[in-house]
């Protein structure tokens, strides 16, 4: 069946350069980075010209990273530019986008059809997406951050998946001892100053039980949970299943560092497993094993919320077309499409069981509870500032340029009057 549905989709692309061109008469422009695999957002693109001839589409493709993607677009909205129709934004920015009013909410045209469309997402990402009771965007694909695997080393040397950080550390130094290759790392996360790191430090906090907001909004980083970050990634890093040069890893060298053979363990979102599997130069082809991550008891685990959504410009000059191919690439077939082409996390549940989606990628099985259960980071107007305040410091501390003490000191003092 995945074969069936692939060749179908990819035999309609074909045909699509010489209607789409002829008879092109709206065009738009749809930014994305260059991490949420625009080559397959091309081919859902060509499927959409194909069944809207008088429709064009382009893709701008922008940023490694989350932070570069939003910098760049916050000089173009802030300047009103109309060029950019629709944008994929990440799941913390909507609050922001509605904030600076970039964004042109969806509900005149979902109408009646509102309450619908939306209760069909999960519900993580329908929230996510309404604020203050408008529609900002629609979800593009779901996310959540995984424990990546060597299965092939962990059969070999006999060792079962780690359910908590002590596991994890232990089965990873005695296959690193066991195999004696100097290139092998250990484990890795997002260590660079990069939006990742905000979930390195709140995954081990929730884990422990801790929270960085009180009920009414409020800094909570008052207890003993608060330094229990610090202190697991300390301890990894004096093991040596961190390597030296962490501060320097982000998420897609992650993946590079896996998918090349050198790492027996990583932290890493969903789009990793696509990638490891059918890339040319992935030498962990068939050897990569995919489980929630551990936590610090076996039934105390967590895990940060990703995923991108679709906004449409406040400036776009085609709105309503704007709108209809947004609709459009959030939809259920698109949603399957994505996960089967390049692993994106389904925003459907019903997607996470469909034979061919599970073909592609069988540990989606057991991805759904991960991702309903997944923790969103702060909801704040003033995201970007909670952002560099504990991507930052994070990030001194596994350099090794800032104590841990001082490292949640500084966080404390800054957040305080952002998050109140």
């Amino acid at each position: 069946m995945r074969k069936l549905f692939v060749a179908a989709s990819l035999a309609a692309l074909m045909v699509t350069g010489s209607l789409g061109t002829a008879a092109a008469q709206t065009e738009l422009r749809i930014f994305t980075g260059g991490q949420q695999r625009p080559d397959v957002m091309r081919q859902i693109l060509d499927l959409y010209q194909e069944r809207n001839p008088d429709v064009r589409v382009e893709i701008e493709v922008g940023g490694a990273t989350s932070e570069q993607q939003q910098q760049y677009l916050n000089t173009v909205l802030a300047s009103r530019d109309s060029a950019i129709d629709l944008m994929l934004i990440d799941v913390i920015r909507p609050a922001q986008y509605a904030a600076a009013e970039w964004a042109a909410p969806f509900d005149d045209f979902l109408g009646d059809r509102r309450d619908e469309v939306m209760a069909r997402y999960l519900p993580a990402y329908r929230e996510a997406n309404i604020v203050n009771g408008q529609v900002i965007a629609l979800p593009y694909f779901a996310d959540a951050q995984f424990l990546y695997y060597r299965r092939d080393l962990f059969e070999k040397h006999g060792v079962e998946p780690p359910q908590t950080w002590d596991e994890l550390q232990a089965a990873t130094l005695r296959i690193m001892e066991a195999e004696g290759n100097p290139n092998l790392r250990g484990f890795e996360t997002a260590g660079a100053p990069i939006e990742g790191a905000v979930c390195t430090y709140l995954v081990p906090l929730w884990g422990a039980g801790g929270r960085l907001q009180a009920e009414d909004g409020s800094l909570a980083l008052d207890d003993e949970t608060a330094m229990k970050p610090f202190e697991l990634w300390g301890s990894f890093r004096e093991s040596g299943v961190l390597p030296p040069n962490i501060g320097e890893i982000a998420t897609d060298r992650i993946r590079q560092n896996f998918q090349a053979g050198n790492l027996v363990t990583a932290m890493n979102w969903g789009y990793v497993w696509n990638r490891t599997q059918n890339d040319d130069d992935s030498q962990v082809k068939g050897a990569v094993g995919v489980v929630p991550l551990p936590g610090f008891t076996a039934d105390a685990a967590a895990t940060c919320i990703g995923g991108w959504q679709i906004a449409v410009s406040a400036f776009s000059n085609n709105k309503d077309a704007a709108f209809a191919l947004a609709e459009f690439l959030s939809s259920p077939e698109i949603s399957k499409m994505q996960a089967i082409l390049a692993s994106h996390l389904p925003v459907f549940p019903e997607v996470y069981t469909d034979p061919d989606v599970l073909e592609a990628n069988p540990w989606f099985e057991d991805a759904l509870p991960v991702v309903e259960t997944a923790r969103a980071r702060p909801v704040s107007p003033r995201y970007t500032e909670v952002s560099e305040i504990i991507r930052t410091n994070m990030n001194a501390f596994l350099s090794g340029t800032r104590s841990a003490e001082d490292a949640l000191a500084d966080m404390r003092n800054r957040l305080g009057p952002i998050l109140r």
